[in-house]
């Protein structure tokens, strides 16, 4: 009974429990698979620790019950980058981190687009990335061709292949079964034709599939998000399966207009991809890497994919700082994450600038310094 009451409350998942996959309740697991699977299908990206999983979401709003799997962000590099710039942009995107309320915050993906449009030079330019990071890859290339040769570099990395249109569906296709790879199905400002693809290609025989209705900007962004929202709406409300698939958006398209200033574009990017987030993009393709612009998406996104019955929280405790003695104080706060934190920055900052005094300072404020130690953490309520 508690194991069920966790699993529908979306706290442990049909794999927490192993055995259910013992062939005594094969038929059970199956049955409640198919009774606990979310209206919008979860799809694996990559493989390794490092796998990004798009969509599994249950609900439209997230008061209703909580979003899984938190939007990955992904990088865009090209394929006629100097070898030098290409390297150090992957690089960058693997060591982005960022420290919040004790969560560490990161980058998931790397969008390599065919520029080029020749099938050795995005070869060669998948190659050097695959070889640079573990991270999960999507291949971005419309020309079946061109697709083909970088799938060959990245056996076994399980990239997202972008993408299958309406001339070019059934190649795209056999590329993705070939390679146990899931595919990104394109239309762009054409919901009629995105799902007809849809179910062309499950008919086809491939599951693992993401929507992109296309993500125009400027004039063109409210469209776009009352499509993100009509594809959402219709695979949760109505349980639509043809539109029960992750929704990729993309900002990088703000970088195509006709605008010159690059703070301006990196400023639209920004604010696009806040508003796709916030409108159900399951997976986003971005091309800026100023902290300014990238940071407020994962403080968002962190926020977001917050469960909304839980506060976020640390694990109750004693907390110790510097060298405790008997007459050291002890601070009460609640386990709250953003109050905790908040109080320990302050300890550990005043010790790091009490030490830094000069010699001259008084014996007094170097033993409060160090004597500042305890923080008893105690559940929210209390």
């Amino acid at each position: 009974m508690a194991f069920a009451t966790r699993l529908v409350n979306g706290e442990l998942m049909l794999a927490d429990c192993p055995p259910l996959y013992t062939p005594e309740y094969a038929k059970g697991c199956e049955a409640l698979g198919h009774l606990m699977a979310p209206p919008v299908r979860p799809v694996i990206i990559g493989t390794g620790p490092d796998a990004i999983t798009a969509g599994g979401k249950y609900v439209l709003w997230r008061h209703e019950f909580t979003y899984h799997n938190p939007t990955p962000i992904a990088i865009d590099v090209h394929d006629l980058m100097p070898d030098e710039e290409l390297v150090e942009r992957v690089k960058t995107v693997n060591e982005f981190s960022y420290n919040y309320i004790g969560r560490t915050l990161k980058l998931n993906a790397i969008a390599i687009r065919s520029v080029s449009k020749d099938p050795k030079t995005f070869a060669a330019t998948v190659k050097k990335v695959a070889g640079a990071t573990s991270l999960p890859l999507i291949l971005c290339a419309l020309d079946p061709s061109v697709m083909e040769a970088g799938l060959r570099e990245a056996k076994d990395r399980r990239p997202l292949i972008y993408a299958a249109m309406e001339g070019s569906w059934k190649a795209m296709a056999d590329l993705a079964l070939a390679n146990n790879a899931p595919l990104a199905v394109f239309a762009p400002a054409d919901l009629t034709l995105l799902r007809s693809l849809v179910r062309t290609l499950m008919a086809y025989g491939v599951h693992d599939l993401v929507l992109d209705p296309g993500t125009f900007a400027d004039a063109g962004l409210p469209a776009t998000l009352t499509s993100f929202t009509s594809i959402r709406s219709e695979a949760t409300r109505q349980f639509d399966e043809l539109f029960g698939f992750p929704i990729l958006g993309v900002p990088l398209t703000v970088w195509t207009g006709g605008e010159i200033s690059e703070d301006v574009l990196k400023w639209k990017e920004a604010v696009t991809a806040s508003m796709l987030m916030s409108r159900y993009a399951d997976l986003l393709i971005m091309h800026s890497l100023d902290g300014w612009v990238l940071l407020p998406q994962l403080i968002w996104r962190f926020n977001l994919y917050t469960d909304p019955r839980k506060p976020v929280s640390v694990e109750p405790g004693v907390k110790t700082f510097g060298r405790p003695d008997r007459k050291s104080p002890v601070l009460i706060t609640t386990n709250y994450a953003l109050t905790f934190f908040t109080v320990e920055s302050d300890i550990v900052n005043l010790i790091i600038s009490e030490f830094s005094l000069p010699m001259s300072a008084t014996m007094s404020s170097m033993t409060f310094s160090s004597s500042i130690s305890h923080v008893l953490l105690m559940s929210p309520g209390i």
